[in-house]
């Protein structure tokens, strides 16, 4: 089974969003619940120098994040009804909306956030990965619309050989939960996955 995945580059990412509002207005989800959300991460003190001065240690970085297309994925572990499934040809991690039953087993067992509860139909709405467009070649519409081209989507071992294989940096959990076909270029002020001297904006 081929496995897709995203390549996230949070040196280049700016926060602006526009990944978040291409991919709402794609699938006309209701107001205040994206599939694609960015986190802005920061923190850092001040720290006194010899001279008897202060300097600042800060630092402050964006993550968009969505579906990272587990290979383990806690959604698919938990959904009572099997709504959640990983697609064979490629490795998709989907929902049957016919299947859904709303109970929202698997918002609280996502570590990413992705899954969220849509209250206007009473079913989950979650990142598919543009699945009606990648099936025919097209890239994501977040990957398109991000202006400063810090997302990429494809074959994960592809990406993992052109970018690395980091798929974990704070404020996200631990890549060995879930295994998620993700790959992360980290700014150079990036904190380690556990890091807890940050806070976490989500827009």
């Amino acid at each position: 089974m081929a496995q897709k995945g995203f390549f996230i580059d949070v040196s280049r990412c700016v926060g602006c969003r526009t990944c978040t509002i291409a991919c709402a207005d794609l699938n006309n989800t209701p107001i205040g619940i994206y599939n694609r959300t960015v986190k802005a991460y920061e923190g850092g003190t001040w720290e006194p120098c010899a001279d008897g001065t202060w300097r600042p240690n800060v630092f402050a970085y964006y993550i968009p994040i969505a579906c990272n297309e587990c290979t383990e994925p806690a959604c698919v572990a938990v959904c009572p009804v099997k709504a959640h499934y990983k697609r064979k040809e490629d490795g998709l991690v989907l929902v049957d909306l016919q299947k859904c039953i709303g109970c929202g087993a698997c918002v609280q067992a996502c570590p990413y956030g992705a899954p969220k509860l849509n209250p206007q139909v009473g079913k989950v709405v979650k990142c598919d990965a543009c699945v009606a467009r990648t099936s025919r070649g097209l890239a994501p519409v977040c990957v398109e619309a991000c202006v400063e081209r810090a997302i990429d989507f494809g074959d994960i071992d592809e990406l993992r050989k052109k970018y690395g294989t980091t798929d974990s940096i704070a404020p996200l959990p631990d890549g060995s939960k879930t295994k998620p076909n993700l790959v992360i270029k980290a700014p150079k002020q990036a904190k380690p996955t556990g890091f807890s001297g940050g806070e976490v904006h989500r827009f």
